[in-house]
Parts: structure tokens; sequence; C-alpha cells
């Protein structure tokens, strides 16, 4: 039988959600986001999935750590420090679901999981799994020493067998300038084995025109599987030399689009480390994501869950 193991690396915050008028306090991230609902899409088969971070010692991080527990992921990869804290993000959300963010993250203990830690104890903590996931959010928190040091383990990871998947998440504010966003993506791109892309960032990121522009570009690098999201319109998934579009089920009512690429992620991961062929990935992300868009918050409640 299976046993996945994967960890995914990024950064958990203080979510607040205006609702009704009144304010909603819960956790996200995008990786940790993916995380959640990876986990809870491999609950049929033996699985590890860690969460690698950087948390404080404050009651937010406990909490976190708390309700990670509850999900049953794995928190031995994180580390707290004693000065630093979470960061924090409000989430308000328009008529048609679409929503705007304000962030206090940049000095989160999350940028400094890293710091000091020398790449063969990076390798060896990170060698127990056979998939690592992270997203261009992971690598823009991080102070450039620290992101070498990321980026050094990883290639070394690789050499032993493990897959990389990587999530484009282009956030320009957390990056120093485009060129260094370009470079770094460049740099994790030649590493990727699957390479979840959302259209719009690659086109914030790079410039891109249409989307042939991402695939060709994206395959240059030797991606040899490649999703490409692009919201309602069907997503794109290039494999084995073939490349298929996957249509997007109808949802009715649109609550909040926030997680929605993050749980895409997970419904797709989680279908391909179960042995699902690309397209049976993209139909049940997509499925997933559906869902996930009509409840508020970036984790809906595990009772809302669709059927596998």
């Amino acid at each position: 039988m299976l046993n996945v193991r994967i960890a995914l690396i990024g950064e958990c915050m203080v979510e607040l959600i205006k609702q009704d008028g009144e304010m909603m306090q819960g956790f996200g991230g995008d990786t940790l986001n993916t995380a959640v609902y990876l986990k809870r899409r491999l609950s049929g088969i033996p699985n590890d999935v860690a969460y690698v971070t950087g948390l404080g010692r404050d009651p937010f991080s406990d909490e976190m750590m708390a309700a990670w527990h509850a999900e049953g992921i794995n928190t031995d990869l994180v580390s707290r420090s004693q000065s630093k804290l979470p960061g924090m993000y409000s989430v308000h959300t328009d008529e048609e679901g679409e929503r705007a963010f304000h962030y206090w993250r940049s000095d989160s203990a999350a940028r400094y999981w890293l710091e000091g830690m020398d790449i063969s104890v990076l390798v060896e903590k990170l060698s127990h799994f056979n998939v690592i996931y992270l997203s261009g959010i992971s690598l823009a928190i991080l102070p450039t020493k620290s992101r070498e040091t990321l980026f050094e383990g990883l290639a070394a990871l690789k050499e032993q067998g493990c897959k990389l998947a990587f999530d484009n998440n282009f956030r320009p504010r957390l990056w120093a300038s485009r060129a260094e966003a370009n470079a770094c993506h460049q740099q994790m791109l030649a590493l990727t084995d699957i390479a979840l892309l959302t259209f719009d960032d690659e086109q914030a990121l790079w410039g891109d025109t249409d989307v042939e522009s991402t695939l060709s570009r994206t395959q240059q690098f030797g991606v040899p599987e490649i999703v490409i999201k692009r919201g309602k319109a069907p997503c794109l998934v290039y494999f084995d030399g073939v490349t298929d579009a996957v249509e997007v089920e109808p949802v009715s009512k649109v609550v909040d689009t926030t997680a929605a690429g993050d749980s895409f992620s997970a419904g797709y991961l989680a279908k391909r480390l179960q042995g699902g062929l690309p397209i049976e990935a993209a139909k049940a992300a997509h499925s997933l994501a559906g869902c996930v868009i009509q409840h508020p918050g970036a984790i809906i409640p595990q009772n809302a869950m669709p059927k596998v």
C-alpha cells in the first residue's frame, strides 16, 4: 500500500475576516491551507503530512499548533521562537466573493525558521519525506541567506530521489524587485517535478500575454508535469508530452475565493500521490476548490468537504 510522506514549507498567519459586521479570527496561509486539505484527502491511506515553518511562544502560536494537531498534521519540524510572533492578515470580501488582503508579516517568526541551520541538518530533517511542497511565498518571506540554504538543501534532496512540487503564488510586495523574484522562481523551477502555476501570477511575474508562453517557458526549465490554473476557465495539464484542458465544474454561489488555489493544489497532489492520472487529479482539484469557495475563510469545516 502507498505510504505518502510529504513536507510542506511556508507560513501560517492569524486570519481576520469581517463577516456580518463582526470580525472573526482564524488561521491561514497558502501552504498551510494546502497541508490541511491534503491531509484530509489522504485519510484513506498511510500518510505523513508535515508542516515546516516558524512560530512563536505566544497564545496564537499555541492555538495554531493545537489546530494542526487536530487535523493530524505532523508538527515536529515547526521551530518555536522566543522573540518572534506569527504574522497576521485581514480579508475583506466583495459581493462576488473576491477578496482584498492587508498583511502584518514583515518580522514574523516564519521568516526565521531556517536561520543558522546548516544545510546538512536541513537535509537530514527532510530526508524522511518523499515529496516536498512549497510556494513562491515560502521563498519570498525568507532572508537571502536562508533562501540560499533552502535551495542547496532542496537540490540535495532531489538527488536523493525526493520529488519537489511548487506553486508559484507570486506576491510582488514580498520581493525586493521583480528581478529577484524572477531569479528565485527560475532557480526553483529548475528543481521542480510538479509545477502548479496560477496564470494571473505568471502574467504579473513574467509579463505573459498568453498561456502558451507560460507553458513553453516552464517546459524549458525541464519541469515534467505542469498545471496552469486559470480561475473559472479550464486548467491546462501538461504531462508526458501531452497538454489537456480540464473543465471547471460550475459553482452556483461564490462566497469567498480565499484558498481556492491552495485547495486546488491539495486536490491535485492528493489524487496524484494515490496513483491517479493527471487529468483525474485536475478534476479532483476543481471539485475541491469549487467546494471551498462556497464557504467563508481559508479552511472549511471538515463536514463540508466534498465526497472523494
